[in-house]
């Protein structure tokens, strides 16, 4: 996500010199590699699992507590702008993940003019997404499989009727929102840098790893 730009003529010819200068913006991943990416077994590491570790006698039995067998991860990660989120979602027993994300389709430019005006987006994985040494910051969150499938689902359709991306309007944050709401989650403010908008879902959620779908 990035900060509004000011629409007046000024800005904008500062905008596009400013974006001459960026060494170049980072590709997205063809359609057939946002699929199915296989992560390194680092790179699948969340740090939830990091804090406040629970005494040996209990960590067993919390973990199957709190965690199911599929999981959304919300992520963030740097960029050449303010970094960018998407979500990781899977089987935790896979290696494979899937990713999905908002970003504008193109290059330098077509990240300049959305800060104008709509330009077609792509909702796939984006390079960087898939490397640990970008991330910035995370939250996984654990379902089962009747949640998974109704989770996935929406991901999916969510990517598939997703086709514009704006500065302001129709960002990552925005789009990743949309999937921790329809989580019954609690969500922050979308305007905000990626990697606040993860750390502030996760705090208002209390950080809870188990989440449940209330019936349809």
């Amino acid at each position: 996500m990035t900060n509004k730009a000011n629409r007046s003529g000024s800005c904008i010819l500062a905008g596009f010199a400013l974006a001459a200068m960026l060494s170049c913006m980072t590709p997205s991943a063809s359609a057939h590699e946002a699929n199915k990416r296989v992560a390194d077994a680092s790179a699948l590491a969340t740090t939830d699992t990091a804090s406040r570790p629970a005494p040996q006698s209990t960590r067993r039995s919390v973990a199957r507590a709190e965690k199911g067998p599929y999981y959304v991860d919300f992520r963030a990660r740097t960029a050449a702008s303010w970094g960018h989120a998407f979500v990781w979602y899977g089987k935790t027993s896979e290696k494979a993940v899937e990713v999905a994300g908002l970003t504008p389709a193109g290059d330098t430019l077509a990240y300049v003019l959305g800060h104008i005006t709509f330009v077609p987006a792509e909702t796939g994985a984006s390079y960087g997404d898939l490397d640990p040494e970008y991330l910035t910051a995370s939250y996984r969150v654990y379902l089962n499989e009747a949640d998974a499938k109704r989770v996935f689902a929406h991901i999916r359709e969510l990517q598939a009727n997703t086709p514009v991306w704006n500065a302001e309007t129709m960002n990552c944050t925005g789009f990743i929102s949309d999937i921790a709401e329809f989580m019954g989650l609690k969500v922050p403010h979308r305007w905000q840098r990626p990697e606040n908008f993860v750390n502030h879902l996760k705090e208002m959620n209390g950080g809870r790893q188990m989440v449940r779908l209330s019936a349809e």
